[in-house]
């Protein structure tokens, strides 16, 4: 991933080794400009005084959880860049953390103990497969569905979407128009 050097990181952990660790990591990517905040106030006041590119938050953290701070940043009246995109870390990978994270806005979710590759992947994931943002009334983030499921018949199901109509492929040529057949 070539460009890292003008991408501005920062780490987020009440655990200074854990900085350390992340902060070598990304440095090994090439990346020049990583700043740390030990806490989720420290980093909102930073994402107001500096243009941070990526976000890596720890989920465990005293006062305000990393949770807690990626609702701040993506809900906040206040938030000084609602579209940053977060990567969450933490070595508490259930489900429902994984779920409470996703809703609340984070982009990717990567499980401790981290790897410079499992890393990688969802700083890579971030730049270079970018997802939509979504408001409704209830959550504003990144679009949390990774996949189109034709079943899902919920109120919010995707419009045009059902088992009868399926989007084209990307890939796919549009219909060959039926009246100028010969």
């Amino acid at each position: 991933m070539a460009g890292l050097e003008r991408v501005r990181f920062m780490v987020v952990d009440d655990n200074t080794h854990m900085i350390h660790i992340v902060k070598t990591i990304l440095r090994g990517f090439g990346a020049t400009q990583v700043f740390e905040a030990r806490d989720a106030g420290d980093a909102f006041q930073r994402l107001r005084n500096d243009a941070i590119d990526i976000v890596i938050v720890d989920f465990m953290m005293e006062v305000l959880d990393g949770v807690e701070f990626v609702h701040m940043v993506r809900n906040s009246s206040d938030s000084p860049n609602r579209y940053v995109p977060i990567i969450m870390l933490t070595a508490h990978s259930e489900r429902s953390r994984v779920t409470a994270a996703r809703d609340a806005g984070v982009n990717e979710f990567c499980a401790k103990p981290v790897t410079a590759l499992e890393l990688y992947r969802k700083v890579a994931a971030v730049i270079d497969k970018p997802r939509p943002f979504i408001k409704t009334a209830s959550y504003f983030g990144p679009d949390r569905r990774r996949r189109q499921d034709a079943k899902y018949q919920g109120k919010e199901r995707r419009e045009g979407w059902s088992e009868d109509h399926k989007p084209p492929a990307k890939d796919a040529a549009p219909p060959a128009d039926e009246s100028a057949a010969g």
